[in-house]
């Protein structure tokens, strides 16, 4: 069974590929391999600015540059959100991307006795690949993944996504290309199951 995939590129550096971009590919030809439709967007590529009030979140408009993105969050049935672990958490250009992008009217719905209200983005799944310098079992056991969890479960979970997949790459500064070239083999299969 197919599926249709977004693979949101969370790296901030457009200008120099890293190791977040050759997962990324690796993914992608693997879902494309077993006839997965796949879609990629790049946040570096985009211009928009950070939202500095509550009224611009609930009544501006969506910037223009990021239509696109979110139609393209509309369309997919499986999300692949992947970025570098910057200071304990996602680099704020993904931040600011996502509090864009997830917004009342389209991400969930306001529902009088609700406090948490509707959820927007029901029936999707998501998977987070997040590389850092630390090893992985040290950030997943002594700080319980604490930023990914936050994400899972305030950002992707409040809006519908279930279930929320985490692959955490650690060492990546010190990686050999031996175990560079695992985790591309480990990402190319994930692609296919599209899980």
């Amino acid at each position: 069974m197919t599926t249709r995939i977004l693979i949101l590129q969370g790296h901030p550096d457009a200008g120099t590929i890293h190791l977040c971009h050759s997962l990324a590919d690796h993914y992608r030809a693997g879902a494309e391999s077993h006839g997965h439709e796949v879609r990629v967007v790049d946040i570096a590529t985009l211009e928009f600015p950070l939202l500095r009030s509550q009224k611009a979140w609930k009544e501006g408009p969506l910037p223009a540059d990021l239509q696109a993105a979110q139609d393209a969050i509309a369309w997919c049935r499986h999300l692949v959100l992947i970025f570098p672990l910057w200071l304990g958490d996602m680099p704020a250009l993904v931040k600011a991307f996502l509090e864009q992008v997830m917004r009342p009217g389209f991400a969930f719905e306001y529902e009088d006795g609700n406090p948490l209200g509707k959820k927007g983005l029901t029936g999707r799944t998501a998977r987070l690949v997040v590389t850092m310098g630390m090893p992985a079992l040290i950030y997943r056991h002594l700080y319980r993944a604490h930023s990914v969890k936050s994400l899972e479960r305030n950002v992707l979970g409040f809006v519908g996504f279930s279930p929320i997949h985490e692959t955490l790459i650690g060492r990546v500064e010190s990686m050999s290309e031996r175990g560079r070239a695992k985790w591309f083999r480990k990402m190319h299969s994930l692609g296919t199951e599209a899980e």
